[in-house]
């Protein structure tokens, strides 16, 4: 592991050690717990963000095979 520093405001330091203190985790560990879900939504966002594109790229070739299967299952 390697060592990094940060600066942090007193009122989020005061509820960071607030957190940490009651329960077995350190500083260190709330923190990077909270930067790998922020890692993990980063990348959520990232996925859905490139979906969204391919999405609006073939949005109208989509939009009719969605209609031919439509109509196909329509069919008695």
């Amino acid at each position: 592991m390697k060592t990094i520093a940060i600066t942090i405001d007193e009122p989020t330091l005061k509820r960071l050690d607030e957190l940490a203190s009651p329960g077995p985790h350190s500083r260190s560990a709330l923190v990077r717990t909270a930067i790998r879900e922020f890692i993990e939504r980063e990348r959520q966002r990232e996925i859905e963000a490139r979906e969204h594109r391919i999405f609006r790229k073939h949005r109208h070739r989509l939009a009719r095979q969605a209609r031919a299967l439509i109509a196909e299952q329509a069919r008695p």
